[in-house]
């Protein structure tokens, strides 16, 4: 495999990923007003409550204490570690085939903390970000006002527009 695909494989999926992750993060507190993505602007829903250790509950709930905690944001935690991953793999990719058009023109190879500091690097990772975010916000924000039958993303047709969440 080559730098390069390494490098624009994982860049796709970091980016993903983070996206995920913060989308995740950030539907737990921020609200919307008529977005059919976000929960109610006052009250709180059937995902705030308190988990009650029941027979068929999971068995993180059952055991409770920092097992408990953790599996509580435990969806967050596997973005956030996917993200990691798919950071530090996107990286080794695109130094290898930094270096290996370093080596095709002549010069010298860079060492990783080197690469690290150069904006190509920077470049080919927040051109990815920023379009991941461009679309999170565009659901966010469309929602309020267009709509799609049947989508579990859109709320019903004839739902005012200042309505938030999908009931």
């Amino acid at each position: 495999m080559t730098g390069h695909f390494i490098s624009a494989t994982f860049e796709n999926f970091e980016s993903e990923f983070l996206q995920m992750a913060m989308y995740v993060l950030l539907t737990v507190g921020l609200r919307q007003w008529g977005s059919a993505e976000s929960k109610k602007l006052e009250g709180s829903e059937e995902v705030d409550r308190e988990p009650k250790p029941t027979a068929d509950a999971p068995y993180p709930v059952r055991k409770g204490g920092w097992i408990l905690r953790l599996y509580s944001s435990s969806l967050f935690i596997c973005f956030a570690l996917l993200f990691l991953i798919s950071w530090i793999v996107h990286f080794y990719g695109s130094w290898r085939q930094h270096n290996t058009q370093q080596l095709l023109k002549g010069l010298p190879m860079d060492g990783s903390l080197a690469y690290l500091g150069m904006p190509e690097f920077w470049f080919e990772t927040f051109q990815n970000w920023q379009s991941e975010f461009l679309s999170v916000l565009s659901i966010v924000f469309f929602t309020i006002f267009l709509r799609q039958k049947g989508s579990p993303e859109s709320k019903p047709v004839d739902a005012p527009h200042d309505q938030t969440g999908k009931n």
